[in-house]
Formats: C-alpha cells, sequence, structure tokens
C-alpha cells in the first residue's frame, strides 16, 4: 500500500512549468550557439578559400621585350594588374612564380612609380616602362619581404615584376621596348 499511495502522489504532483520552460531555453540557446560557431567556421573557411585564389597566376596575356632594333628578345606570360585591387596585391604572398611569368601594372599616367616588397616572397626585378613602352629604369634583385622602396628614376606608365635574374638572363636592359597582347583580344 505505500508503494500504490507513493505513485499517486508523484501523479498528483503539479509539474513545475517553469523548470520545463528554463530547460527549453537552454536547449534553443544551445542550437543557436553550435548554428552560429559552424557559420562562422565555415564562412571563415569560404573566405580563406577565395583569398587563396588572389595568390594562384591567372594569365591574361603575353608580354613580348624586344631591343631597338625590334629584335624579340624573350616573351612571358602575365598577368595584369589595372585597377586597385590588382595594383595592392601585386605578386604579395605567393611562394614561387614560373620563369617566363610576370606581373605587368598598367596605370592611367606616367609619373615617377614607387614600389615596395611587403609580404612578398619572391626576389624580384621591377622593369619600368614609359608611355612609349621603353624601358626606362630596371630596379634588380629586389629584397623579399622588405619596406624599401624601389622606384624609376624618370616617369613610367607601366611596371613589369619578373623573377630576380630574368634581366641578366634575356639580356633586358634600359632602352628595350615592350609590347604585350591580352588573352582577350585587347591588344595594346
Amino acid at each position: 500500500m505505500a508503494k500504490k499511495s507513493i505513485n499517486k502522489i508523484k501523479k498528483n504532483t503539479p509539474v513545475n512549468k517553469s523548470a520545463k520552460g528554463k530547460t527549453y531555453v537552454k536547449v534553443v540557446t544551445a542550437i543557436l550557439v553550435v548554428v552560429l560557431a559552424a557559420f562562422l567556421i565555415f564562412s571563415e573557411f569560404f573566405k580563406k578559400n577565395e583569398k587563396d585564389t588572389d595568390y594562384v597566376f591567372r594569365q591574361d596575356g603575353v608580354l613580348t621585350f624586344t631591343d631597338s632594333a625590334n629584335a624579340v628578345k624573350t616573351k612571358a606570360d602575365i598577368q595584369i594588374a589595372d585597377n586597385e585591387y590588382d595594383e595592392e596585391l601585386g605578386l604579395m604572398n605567393r611562394k614561387q612564380m614560373d620563369e617566363n611569368r610576370g606581373m605587368l601594372f598598367i596605370f592611367p599616367e606616367s609619373r615617377i612609380q614607387t614600389f615596395w616588397m611587403r609580404n612578398t616572397f619572391i626576389p624580384l626585378d621591377m622593369i619600368f616602362v614609359d608611355s612609349a613602352k621603353t624601358i626606362v629604369t630596371i630596379q634588380k634583385n629586389t629584397k623579399i619581404l622588405s619596406d624599401q622602396t624601389y622606384s624609376s628614376n624618370v616617369p613610367a606608365q607601366y611596371v613589369i615584376e619578373v623573377n630576380a635574374g630574368y634581366c641578366n638572363r634575356h639580356n633586358i636592359k634600359t632602352g628595350d621596348n615592350v609590347s604585350w597582347v591580352r588573352t582577350q583580344s585587347d591588344t595594346n
């Protein structure tokens, strides 16, 4: 009989609704925290992958180096930086670049151009080119990961970055000329 009366008491005891409500709020909060954490983790993952694509060579054209008699010295596949984002990013954070590749910076006007090597892991030759597409200055073997500046000696409208030693290996010097063709049939 004692057993029956205990069961009766349990059945007749009013349920604490506020305790059920608190438990429900805790479960919902925990679920929301997990969902939010998963969202933040995956959004950072996708952002990272999106940023990583900025460090992959994108062939936008082919650049040709010629001497003053217009004889071809060499050609290089180029990535073109002709907007503010690409100009600021340049070749930063890349760990390597193939020999016959480079980056061509196209500026809207000719002026003294100044570059640095912050966050750049590849030593470069920087080739400064005037509006007539003649090489006016070459800064060879730039120092990696440095805030040291490298400038043109005279106004330049274009800058080409290639691996350090490229100019020596291909006998590229001031007075030589450059031309390029974009892969999307836009000729310069």
